[in-house]
């Protein structure tokens, strides 16, 4: 619950404020780029949002901080409702962002794949009723796919629920030790037909994405837009291998795909040929920057 006492002097005056306790995540501004912006070390409000889809936003990022550092002087109850009724945020094709980002995993993003063989999770929210009953509904969770030892937050929790099959490489498999199947090596795995697990270590040892239908990547903390620049992005810090992480980079150039969907930073769908232009200038970035990135 943010604390009206703890308001960032860097709000502009109004209703929707941030407050001190903010760690600088992300969530907000993806969810409601209008309203939030990164203001030194924070995020904060940078302009009040301003008719119903504006101020829907700005609650979608209230409910979605993972610390609650997001607060109203004056709530409404209709919009907190409606809001929380929006989760899971659809995206297309049944693919769905959860929201409600846990502090476990410092706010990182998760997703909801409906699927008629079993829906997956990727990565893990925090462990919410509004989020179980909506799960449910949807028919449970058959997967939890781990993208990497940083983002499982509450995956054990949603696991022992729905009886679903956690996914994690080897190499960071102590952060979910009793996972049920255990990713080894570097190779590409499928599962089914629209299902491919592409090990690409670099921000962790055991970091991977997982390519749906030739369409959807999800990336966790590997690849992320950069809607500033409008640029894929990379990590430049907290990595394990640089030298892994450029080559996994350049191993995503081998597939197909329309959507990055980060754990971290904003998702984005573009043209299959002009995603794998992005990829490719990324390549090239980091291959000028040599081992200073």
């Amino acid at each position: 619950m943010a604390d009206r006492n703890k308001r960032l002097d860097s709000n502009i005056p109004g209703n929707f404020y941030v407050d001190a306790t903010c760690i600088n995540c992300d969530t907000c501004r993806q969810l409601a780029p209008s309203s939030f912006e990164e203001i030194g070390r924070y995020s904060a409000v940078s302009r009040q949002p301003v008719g119903g889809p504006e101020i829907h936003q700005a609650y979608q990022a209230l409910l979605t901080c993972p610390v609650g550092a997001i607060g109203t002087e004056q709530n409404d109850k209709a919009f907190v409702q409606t809001a929380m009724g929006s989760f899971p945020l659809s995206i297309k094709d049944g693919v769905n962002y959860c929201g409600f980002n846990s502090e476990k995993s410092f706010g990182a993003n998760s997703f909801l794949i409906e699927h008629p063989d079993g829906n997956w999770l990727i990565d893990s929210p925090r462990y919410t009723k509004h989020l179980v009953e909506s799960f449910e509904r949807r028919g449970g969770i058959a997967h939890i796919f781990l993208t990497h030892q940083d983002d499982v937050a509450d995956s054990d929790k949603y696991a022992a629920h729905f009886d679903a099959k956690r996914i994690i490489h080897r190499a960071d498999v102590a952060a979910a030790p009793t996972a049920d199947r255990i990713i080894e090596g570097e190779e590409t795995s499928r599962v089914g037909p629209d299902f491919k697990i592409i090990p690409v270590p670099g921000h962790t040892a055991g970091s991977m994405a997982l390519l749906y239908r030739e369409t959807f990547l999800f990336t966790g903390d590997h690849l992320w837009w950069n809607p500033h620049a409008k640029l894929l992005e990379a990590p430049t810090r907290l990595i394990w291998n640089k030298s892994a992480l450029l080559e996994s980079i350049e191993k995503l150039l081998e597939y197909r795909f329309e959507w990055v969907l980060a754990g971290h930073g904003d998702r984005v769908c573009l043209s299959a040929g002009d995603m794998h232009a992005q990829v490719q200038s990324l390549v090239a970035r980091r291959q000028r920057r040599g081992i200073s990135f």
